[in-house]
């Protein structure tokens, strides 16, 4: 079964009579070059989209534009994405200070309130103490009886207790929360933060810009129409990714090995190209499928591609553009 690449070969037939022709011509009142093989120019596309759908916003870039690396092609609505980008900061916000706060002991007004509390039960005591010594002294003068005496002693162990209580509130305002609730608190922030980012790259993504030097082929929406994510908003073509696929008969097929230098001659190019093969078919084509002749290997091709060694000559060729290849080593003979 011909592989992908071999049926845009055969799609592209035309193609080789067109570059054949165009040699023909070029060679026809002059001296006749050296050996070559005819092809064409092939230009491998970017059909650029967001990963966002909406509405185009703005399209910064026409049909034939020549646009650098980085340049802004085209925009969409980021209103929704800018929206939900502030909620999450205001959640992100609201969560860290959670986390923060849960680190924390309680406010220096509520620990004032809960010292004279405090103070306050320290002086009940000790009244409550005093009072004990009075009734005591009393008891043993018999002035008082015992039931006054269990009275005085009850008032001053509640006293105490209530001084207990509030050091033991008073410790625990300092302490910050459990180490459990410090985690979830931390957990919540960085599920926030994680969302914050998400939300972010949604909106970086409505702004689509050049990947690399090139042409813009085609554009296939205007502003103010809707796209959905991943749909294509227009064709580019990079400078550095034309080649020139050409075809070599079997004959000659052999000798030829991938990084081998060639020259590539088209009309209008000025100085040949420098090139080197960056492709070689597997298998041949145009051929009988079950069985070969030996009247038929003669019209045995493979299918050769070579790229320009530099920017320069590579934006010298134009998809579809007739060219000629010939071997580096034989053109300089």
């Amino acid at each position: 079964m011909p592989t992908a690449r071999q049926r845009r070969s055969h799609g592209a037939a035309w193609r080789l009579g067109a570059g054949a022709l165009a040699l023909l011509l070029a060679t026809g009142c002059g001296e006749k070059p050296a050996p070559g093989w005819a092809g064409y120019v092939e230009g491998e596309y970017l059909h650029l989209s967001a990963a966002v759908g909406g509405r185009i916003a703005t399209l910064a870039v026409r049909d034939g534009d020549a646009v650098a690396p980085g340049a802004l092609l085209f925009t969409l609505d980021a209103v929704p994405e800018q929206a939900a980008r502030d909620e999450a900061q205001a959640q992100l916000r609201g969560a860290q200070a959670q986390a923060a706060d849960a680190t924390k002991g309680r406010r220096p007004d509520e620990i004032a309130v809960v010292r004279a509390q405090r103070a306050q039960a320290a002086a009940q005591a000790a009244l409550a103490r005093s009072e004990l010594t009075r009734v005591q002294d009393l008891y043993a003068k018999q002035f008082v009886s015992a039931q006054r005496l269990d009275d005085a002693r009850s008032a001053l162990a509640q006293a105490d207790a209530l001084v207990a209580s509030l050091d033991a509130q008073l410790a625990v305002a300092r302490l910050p929360a459990r180490s459990d609730q410090q985690l979830a608190a931390a957990a919540q922030a960085q599920a926030a933060s994680s969302a914050l980012r998400g939300l972010e790259w949604r909106e970086q993504q409505a702004r689509v810009a050049a990947p690399a030097a090139g042409v813009v082929a085609d554009t296939y929406f205007r502003a103010g129409e809707v796209v959905a994510a991943g749909q294509p908003v227009l064709a580019l073509l990079p400078t550095a990714k034309v080649k020139a696929r050409f075809f070599v008969p079997e004959a000659e097929f052999g000798a030829l090995r991938l990084g081998e230098p060639v020259l590539i001659h088209c009309d209008g190019c000025g100085a040949p190209i420098a090139a080197r093969v960056s492709f070689v078919a597997t298998r041949a084509e145009y051929t009988p499928p079950v069985i070969y002749s030996n009247e038929q290997r003669t019209r045995l091709v493979f299918m050769v591609e070579a790229r320009a060694d530099d920017v320069a000559g590579a934006a010298k060729l134009k998809p579809g553009q007739p060219v000629a290849v010939h071997r580096a080593a034989a053109a300089a003979k």
